[in-house]
């Protein structure tokens, strides 16, 4: 085995050429954040958001007016997660393998490549719960007979004031993109693919929109919440707080679809069929309350319209590029450093992720580590949906 790592450049690289051709189709869709990769674990990295624009009157005077003045809002992340997989040999385990060692070294690398990038994947899919809003049927696949599924997704992010500026993606499970691939009309299209088409995940563009494929989305099992009404004050439009009362039970829990019938109230719109998203654990017995996704309700709701939680769905999102926010940088090894023989970065130029690549020399053996910190967070929810499956 070489002294240095720089003769496992072949089998990293060759393992990272398997990897990116993986189903992560959430990694490449969302903002990667630089600026954050010099904070620690677990400390607060907050990102400016900036608040809607309100109109003002033009009147002539002799001096400017003194207005533009705003509140820069905010979200708060943390790189959260630091983590590394082992890749250990002894001599004798090398000699054993009679020159097949290093192929098979390939294969370890490839796996943990696999192994970080899946992670990495499966905590930017579990942001579904902070959608603003959703579209489908539960356990319907979406896209079975027409592209209706997607020109919602569009209508959602179009209402929601989303940009329209070619960073919009839809992301979905397989089982949606067999549906997409089946639906005749787009055989043309998907046949004339790209590379990112093989190589991202990206299935094919449709209304603006990046469809790709994700093995990491996720299944939601629905809250027992049942029996709840809105309470006699009532709730605003923009509202993303609802108090609730009536003979109710269970609970409803972030990720829950909810829609608010009329019940024993009136209403104020015709909503009825719009699908909420819950964004945080919410109403119980003793806190009546649930959290929707900004904007909120699009009507206002009166005493005694039912809330009604949705079933248990598979969660697709549609999303634009800077509503869901990725930092990733090397683990950070101490001043001066540690036993480390040597150290390497290598970056997959699919998923855009850097690897740190650690070498210990150890009494009769060799020990590799592969190793990511990463944090994650959605910053905007206005400007995500979800695509019930």
């Amino acid at each position: 085995m070489s002294n240095t790592l720089t003769g496992q450049i072949n089998n990293i690289y060759e393992a990272l050429d398997v990897v990116s051709r993986e189903l992560t189709g959430m990694i490449p869709a969302v903002a990667k954040n630089v600026s954050a990769e010099s904070a620690a674990i677990d400390q607060t990295v907050r990102i400016p958001v900036a608040p809607a624009a309100s109109l003002v009157e033009i009147a002539p005077a002799n001096v400017s007016p003194d207005s533009g003045g705003q509140v820069i809002g905010y979200k708060d992340m943390t790189i959260s997660k630091s983590y590394a997989v082992p890749v250990a040999w002894t001599g004798e385990e090398q000699k054993s393998l009679e020159g097949r060692a290093n192929n098979i070294m390939k294969d370890q690398f490839s796996q943990a490549f696999r192994a970080i990038t899946n992670q990495v994947e499966a905590d930017l899919c579990s942001l579904y719960i902070h959608g603003s809003r959703a579209y489908g049927t539960a356990g319907a696949t979406p896209f079975s007979s027409s592209l209706e599924d997607a020109a919602q997704m569009k209508k959602i992010l179009d209402d929601n004031g989303a940009p329209d500026d070619g960073m919009r993606s839809i992301v979905a499970n397989t089982s949606a993109g067999v549906n997409l691939r089946s639906l005749a009309h787009l055989t043309a299209n998907y046949s004339a693919g790209t590379t990112d088409t093989l190589r991202q995940g990206v299935l094919l563009p449709l209304f603006g929109m990046d469809v790709r494929e994700s093995a990491g989305i996720k299944s939601h099992t629905k809250g027992t919440g049942t029996g709840y009404v809105v309470v006699a004050a009532g709730a605003a439009a923009d509202q993303t707080t609802v108090s609730m009362d009536g003979g109710n039970s269970g609970t409803i829990k972030a990720g829950d679809i909810v829609t608010f019938g009329t019940g024993g109230g009136s209403g104020t719109g015709t909503d009825y069929d719009t699908k909420y998203v819950v964004a945080s654990d919410g109403a119980a017995a003793a806190a009546k309350i649930i959290t929707l996704g900004a904007p909120g309700l699009l009507v206002a709701r009166v005493d005694d319209d039912a809330c009604t939680v949705g079933s248990s769905y598979v969660a697709n999102m549609a999303f634009h590029k800077n509503a869901i926010q990725l930092i990733t940088r090397a683990p950070e090894m101490p001043q001066g450093g540690d036993s480390a023989e040597d150290v390497m970065l290598v970056t997959d130029p699919i998923s855009g992720l850097t690897f740190q690549i650690v070498m210990y020399k150890q009494y009769r053996q060799v020990h590799f580590e592969v190793g990511l910190a990463w944090g994650y967070a959605a910053i905007k929810p206005e400007h995500i949906s979800v695509l019930i499956g």
